[in-house]
């Protein structure tokens, strides 16, 4: 799913990088470029879940809107993460479109924190 999704944001003109952990992003170093960075986060993935890791990046103050997607979330899960800030939450398996605009979402809501 990682590498079908970093092919479809690439179709939309995006950079875009796959990892399968959150501990692989944090460890890449990409953390620190939050001003150019969406995150498009699994909530259930090996180790830190998609949950965790936005709890981890708002308590070191790091600004990253955050495209969440599941397949199996309970609204429990899909209530705190938009709480905690996510720009969008899709249930896979999502269209091309809900991708993109979702996209769109965070590129305003990027805009407009600056």
């Amino acid at each position: 799913m990682a590498d079908s999704t970093r092919f479809l944001v690439r179709s939309f003109g995006f950079r875009a990088e796959a990892f399968l952990s959150a501990q692989q992003f944090l460890d890449s170093g990409l953390v620190e470029e939050t001003n150019c960075l969406i995150l498009i986060l699994d909530l259930r993935m090996p180790g830190i879940d998609g949950l965790e890791l936005q709890r981890n990046l708002a308590s070191a103050n790091k600004q990253v809107p955050i495209i969440f997607i599941s397949a199996r979330a309970t609204e429990h899960e899909r209530t705190e993460a938009i709480a905690g800030g996510a720009v969008d939450f899709l249930r896979k398996p999502f269209s091309e479109e809900e991708l993109f605009n979702a996209i769109q979402r965070a590129l305003g809501q990027r805009q407009d924190s600056k």
